[in-house]
């Protein structure tokens, strides 16, 4: 063999050594991969890519849809809605606040916050918000949000 013909299969046999390597150890490592290790049941809330419990999200964004949506961030957890007035009762609107502060799912992860104007005079003023019908809010997102997770974990 020539130099120059020795020369041009180094680098393949180099390469053919290096490929053989990596398939042996490619492997070697797919044989300690075997199914009777333990699995970890995470909690499919935390199987997201949001930074917030997966359920109380869809729940939120569910709960408030019938009005229009102004910002929704799920990496940080807020839901603001735009100023709603009920078709029946035009003189009345309200905007929505919803907050969602954990990655579990506990009533203490809400918070929503509600504000209403009345139109006096072609103008619209601030009203106050019963703190019932806040609580109704945050009663009925944490509701859908524990029936989505019975549902996943039914499935």
């Amino acid at each position: 063999m020539t130099r120059a013909n020795s020369a041009l299969s180094r680098p393949a046999l180099r390469r053919t050594f290096a490929l053989a390597l990596l398939g042996g150890a490619g492997l070697a490592l797919s044989a300690c991969g075997g199914g009777d290790r333990p699995r970890t049941e995470l909690q499919a809330a935390q199987l997201n890519t949001i930074g917030v419990n997966a359920y109380l999200w869809r729940a939120a964004l569910d709960t408030v849809s019938f009005a229009p949506l102004l910002q929704a961030d799920s990496a940080g957890g807020v839901i603001v809605t735009d100023w709603y007035a009920n078709p029946s009762n035009p003189n009345e609107r309200v905007k929505l606040t919803v907050t969602i502060l954990d990655q579990d799912l506990r009533a203490d992860a809400l918070k929503v916050a509600a504000s209403r104007q009345v139109n006096e005079g072609g103008n619209w003023t601030e009203a106050p918000v019963q703190a019932v019908t806040v609580q109704k809010l945050e009663d009925i997102i944490l509701t859908k949000a524990r029936d989505l997770r019975r549902q996943a974990l039914a499935s």
